[in-house]
């Protein structure tokens, strides 16, 4: 009595993960299961980074667990806090959510230690600053239940509010990358970069997801074309956010551009050899340069090929539905490494 709670540790790949030991009971009534009770698996968990959120995380979990709740879903809300000094993470327990501490600043890192910690068997990702509507949430499991792997909620193809989305950001930058996802990776989306999307928990192994910052949500739709996975889009609203935005438009479109390239390498190879050849033709053509020079484009452009060909990962193998949903249970490996988790 009053002494302190025997700790359980289990080994991760990555960072410390702390999660909160107890979680008071929020305002819809009971609390999600704890983490330890096994005997209670949600099947919703709703993950959502959290960094100095105070003025709109307690709404984001309340709006998540009434509509999944009221949709029949057993539905726990996990909430990483990223380092928050305003109270963000005890507003986000009072309001019903398991707290999990990632220390480490970074989108992708509070991702990654939400994946770590969710037990449902969909996870729905959205942001804590208030601009998705979490009611929607239970749309997006529906479309997990008809056989979709991965659903992004698409903004430009829904609603914008007046003043939720800068016009360089919706009419430049945002489809711009777009269409380079697209191009680069077969797929066919209207809104990469949007924040609201849900996917199948038994596929984190297989998307092996590694990114730390904004650009996890390039990588997670890059690693999904390669898998082959179903991929589909709702219309959403897009409301304007409360607090302070954490994005940095100049480094994070960086990051999702490089990451694109990187892992598109007959784009990032073959597009320059192609240029390469074009001009030694022409210099052939005009006598400047020996004919050993082509033959020297023509082994790059092969070297090329060839690298993407052993760069691009084996198509997932579809499976029923049936043994689709009987596989669904928590994961004894996760994405994340080093460090150890705190329960």
């Amino acid at each position: 009595m009053g002494g302190p709670e025997p700790e359980h540790r289990l080994r991760l790949r990555s960072a410390e993960v702390v999660v909160d030991d107890a979680t008071p009971q929020g305002k819809l009534g009971s609390p999600p299961a704890a983490v330890g009770d096994l005997a209670v698996e949600p099947h919703v968990s709703v993950v959502i980074p959290c960094l100095d959120e105070a003025e709109s995380i307690a709404e984001c979990v309340e709006e998540a667990l009434t509509a999944l709740r009221r949709a029949g879903l057993e539905t726990e809300v996990v909430v990483v806090d990223n380092g928050s000094r305003d109270g963000s993470a005890a507003l986000a327990a009072a309001a019903g959510a398991r707290v999990v501490h990632e220390p480490r600043r970074g989108y992708g890192h509070a991702y990654l230690a939400g994946f770590a910690a969710a037990r449902g068997r969909y996870v729905v990702m959205a942001d804590g600053d208030g601009t998705y509507d979490l009611r929607d949430a239970a749309r997006f499991c529906h479309e997990l239940d008809a056989g979709a792997d991965v659903v992004i909620g698409s903004r430009l193809r829904g609603t914008v509010h007046p003043g939720a989305m800068p016009w360089l950001h919706r009419r430049i930058g945002n489809p711009l990358l777009t269409w380079l996802l697209n191009i680069f990776v077969g797929i066919r989306v209207s809104d990469a970069h949007s924040g609201m999307r849900a996917f199948r928990r038994s596929l984190l192994p297989r998307l092996a997801l590694c990114s730390t910052g904004m650009e996890l949500a390039s990588e997670q739709l890059v690693r999904s074309g390669r898998l082959g996975l179903e991929i589909r889009e709702l219309p959403i609203h897009y409301r304007p956010r409360r607090g302070r935005s954490k994005l940095l438009w100049p480094r994070d479109g960086w990051r999702h551009l490089w990451l694109l390239l990187a892992h598109s390498p007959a784009w990032l190879l073959l597009l320059p050899m192609a240029l390469l050849g074009g001009a030694g033709l022409l210099a052939l053509r005009e006598a400047v340069i020996p004919a050993g020079a082509l033959a020297a484009t023509g082994c790059l452009l092969l070297a090329a090929v060839s690298a993407a060909r052993l760069s691009a990962p084996e198509p997932i193998q579809r499976e029923p539905q049936a043994l689709l949903d009987g596989d669904l249970r928590p994961e004894p490996e996760l994405p994340l490494s080093g460090g150890d988790v705190r329960l």
